[in-house]
């Protein structure tokens, strides 16, 4: 890091659309994030990450907005969110069972209400950047 850069309190948090405010709230919970503000903004928590879900929705936009969450065990995930029934609870589309993508990451997808989709992906053993 350039010494000229302050360090120490960078922390770099995603703002994800919302067209239901309040169904997308009640989502990231059930998926199990933890909800650590809820006022014109929802900031979640997941391990050491987050994002701020915003009250703000462009169809475009997020139709387009992908997000990744590393894991250590996929399959306990999967196992998991099957067993929400996300489609019935939250009118989302059937998620996508974990399979080995051409990249070489093992994935399964997760579209939340406002159709942000996410890549569940299973962290690999001796790979840096998947920390």
């Amino acid at each position: 890091m350039d010494a000229s850069v302050p360090a120490g309190t960078e922390m770099a948090r995603p703002f994800l659309p919302a067209r239901d405010f309040g169904l997308s709230k009640r989502f990231y919970e059930a998926l199990g994030f933890t909800k650590v503000l809820d006022d014109e903004v929802a900031i979640f928590r997941i391990g050491a990450s987050s994002f701020v879900l915003q009250n703000y929705f462009q169809k475009d936009w997020a139709e387009n907005f992908m997000m990744q969450l590393m894991v250590e065990d996929l399959d306990a995930w999967w196992r998991h969110v099957s067993a929400l029934d996300l489609p019935t609870r939250f009118g989302v589309p059937a998620p996508k069972a974990p399979a080995v993508q051409p990249w070489g990451l093992r994935i399964a997808y997760v579209v939340d209400p406002s159709g942000v989709l996410w890549h569940v992906a299973q962290r690999r053993p001796g790979t840096p950047h998947d920390r």
